[in-house]
């Protein structure tokens, strides 16, 4: 997080914050995880938002946002190591 400014690092919170609430799931790939959400266009301008942000934090991160049969997804995907990165860092999400 060293990469964000302290601005940047508090709208990352926030807007962490609000698609946490609105996560539907998550599913494990084999090189990272899907998280869903429900096809609210608030939700995707998060994650349209949230993404560069989290990029510049996390440059190893591939990272996408799909529309599949009316439902959002938001992908995180990379190296052999970053699963187990995005389990510590987004722990909260799978509980």
């Amino acid at each position: 997080m060293t990469a964000l400014s302290g601005e940047q690092r508090s709208r990352h919170q926030e807007l962490g914050e609000l698609l946490r609430s609105a996560l539907v799931g998550a599913r494990e790939l084999s090189n990272g995880y899907d998280f869903e959400f429900s096809p609210d266009p608030k939700i995707y301008d998060a994650l349209a938002e949230i993404t560069p942000i989290e990029h510049a934090c996390c440059p190893f991160f591939t990272i996408a946002i799909r529309l599949e049969h009316s439902r959002l997804f938001w992908q995180l995907t990379g190296s052999d190591d970053v699963k187990q990165f995005i389990r510590i860092e987004f722990a909260h999400w799978f509980s």
